[in-house]
């Protein structure tokens, strides 16, 4: 069995953006649970070669037994960034760890994407330190897939946690980072965009929301997309919304809460199916419908949070997910890879300062044309 590298090889189809970095540590089932997932994503997909970060002895043990080392390169890198390690220690003392060299190897574009179940603050601070905020971006935001009644599956949330401050131009500049990937990630050509409240009435929320309502209306031809309004909670997995904007702190809540009304209700479903023989036996001959209901609402198959607003493309994975988990964040970034989506979105958040300045500049313009008038 070939021997794992340790000096980056070329992808057989000699194509930078086919190059994966993977942090293999950080997750909460250790390394092997990691490689297991790169191992079942390279399985699906020939072309693509990883880059590999972790302490070289571990991983090249199991590399060698998912039987990949011809697919993947190991980066040594002996340090992990710890889950309760602040971000301002990981960027002081860092720079050994598996998360550092994952970043550093898409900032030097050894990669096109970089993926990691790690600590999201420090992967965000690092990110940001190492690859730089896109122009015209403030806050860099996570977006997430949402299951939904849409044709496509998924709607697209953002922020899920990267900032819990969120004002009138950052939302506008969430909508329009959303809207580029709901267009470019989902192929939705002319996205909708609703910003979450309370309620739909115009009058309900916060005034930085009310604020912001009257940014996007503003900007979404010019960004085009078509902006729903208000929508609430319950939107979430519906058809009338494309994109969900919100602030980190609603979204991360949201996104928890989501994920946990998933589990319990397999799990409910699980228990009542076995509850009896006569359920059992209903169970058995219904197996192919409960399967699918169980792919469509199990939380891996949608793991992957995107850091949006980044010169380069960041996903981070879940520190729970297991291979399943890994493997399925890993196909979402080699999909947003092979469309050259961070040049996309750089493109279109170039415009975001001058977009919000000129939406303002509306907003004010129509308030003092209104007063005038009275």
């Amino acid at each position: 069995m070939p021997e794992a590298r340790s000096v980056t090889q070329v992808p057989p189809s000699g194509n930078i953006q086919h190059v994966l970095s993977v942090d293999a540590m950080g997750s909460d089932k250790g390394a092997k649970t990691i490689v297991g997932g790169v191992a079942k994503f390279l399985r699906k997909v020939p072309e693509a070669h990883v880059l590999l970060h972790g302490p070289q002895a571990k991983l090249e043990k199991h590399v060698q037994k998912f039987g990949i080392a011809d697919r993947v390169t190991i980066r040594a890198a002996d340090d992990v960034v710890q889950m309760s390690d602040k971000p301002s220690h990981a960027l002081r003392h860092g720079k050994t760890t598996s998360m550092w060299s994952t970043i550093e190897a898409v900032r030097e574009k050894e990669a096109s994407v970089a993926v990691s179940c790690g600590n999201t603050g420090a992967l965000m601070a690092m990110s940001m330190l190492r690859l730089r905020k896109a122009e015209g971006v403030n806050r860099p935001a996570i977006a997430c897939l949402w299951p939904s009644r849409n044709a496509a599956g998924f709607n697209v949330m953002l922020d899920a946690g990267a900032d819990i401050r969120a004002d009138q131009d950052d939302l506008l500049t969430y909508a329009l980072m959303g809207a580029s990937y709901a267009r470019n990630g989902l192929e939705i050509a002319h996205p909708r965009v609703g910003l979450l409240n309370v309620g739909t009435e115009e009058h309900k929320g916060r005034a930085e929301l009310k604020v912001a309502h009257e940014l996007i209306a503003s900007a979404a031809a010019i960004g085009d997309f078509e902006y729903v309004g208000f929508v609430e909670g319950g939107d979430l997995p519906s058809d009338k919304v494309d994109v969900i904007v919100t602030d980190g702190f609603t979204g991360n809540v949201a996104l928890k809460t989501g994920e946990g009304t998933a589990t319990l209700i397999g799990e409910l479903l699980r228990a009542s199916l076995l509850g009896n023989p006569l359920s059992m036996i209903g169970a058995f001959f219904a197996r192919g419908s409960l399967g699918r209901l169980r792919k469509r609402i199990d939380p891996r198959r949608v793991n992957g949070g995107v850091f949006l607003g980044l010169n380069q493309t960041v996903i981070k994975s879940h520190g729970s997910a297991d291979e399943t988990g890994v493997a399925a964040a890993l196909h979402l970034a080699y999909r947003l890879a092979k469309i050259g989506f961070s040049d996309k979105l750089a493109a279109r958040v170039a415009s975001a300062a001058s977009l919000a300045q000129d939406a303002a500049g509306q907003v004010e313009a129509d308030r003092l044309g209104q007063e005038t008038g009275k």
